[in-house]
């Protein structure tokens, strides 16, 4: 599994206008192609209408699956330079379809490229990219008395402290980077004297920061 990816925080849309052609670019991540493929129908549905709802998504994972259609564009013009601005900007688990209305004037190829990255750029940017890391649930039980020199080993290392449980004991649940477990055994040992249960829970990815 990869350890770092970036992909898109939510669903969003921009419009830009090109010509008199109103171009609107609508972006959702995405954990399936057959998310995406349903994405893209019901903005085909949305906008029955439209000239063209050209359309490229992108996959991750151990299978990648990356998929561009023009629409009935020229060929190259449309699906593909939407597709190479999700992978120029290294995203992945996303779907971007960009609806056109002819205004009328043609736009030439190089015109078609350009106005067709541009919404999708301005798609993905309002939709925000995140960073999403592997990590390691894990469960830290141990006494009150131990609980302050803990927390602030934990927060002056960066760790991501998920919830504090108060009960007879202190339950900590923090996510660490993935494949880190003996060395945070060492930290929480050498903090605690040993005195502290460490228990190592489920994989999952979590979300770093907005760029």
């Amino acid at each position: 599994m990869q350890k770092l990816y970036k992909t898109v925080k939510n669903a969003a849309g921009a419009e830009i206008e090109e010509k008199k052609s109103r171009f609107i670019a609508s972006v959702k991540p995405v954990n399936s192609e057959e998310e995406a493929l349903d994405f893209i129908s019901m903005l085909k549905s949305k906008y029955w209408d439209a000239s063209h709802n050209v359309y490229a998504y992108y996959i991750g994972g151990n299978n990648i699956i990356q998929r561009f259609s023009d629409d009935g564009e020229p060929s190259g013009t449309a699906g593909l330079p939407v597709l190479e601005v999700i992978k120029r900007m290294e995203l992945q688990d996303l779907v971007v379809v960009v609806t056109r209305y002819f205004g009328g004037i043609l736009l030439g190829a190089a015109g078609l490229i350009r106005a067709y990255s541009k919404s999708a750029s301005a798609g993905i940017e309002a939709a925000g990219i995140i960073t999403r890391q592997l990590c390691t649930e894990v469960s830290i039980m141990l006494e009150y008395t131990l609980f302050g020199k803990v927390q602030n080993v934990l927060m002056s290392k960066g760790y991501s402290i998920e919830s504090i449980i108060y009960a007879q004991d202190i339950d900590i649940t923090v996510y660490i980077p993935a494949g880190t477990n003996e060395e945070f055994i060492k930290l929480i040992s050498d903090t605690t004297n040993g005195r502290a249960l460490v228990e190592f829970k489920e994989n999952t990815y979590i979300t770093l920061y907005k760029e």
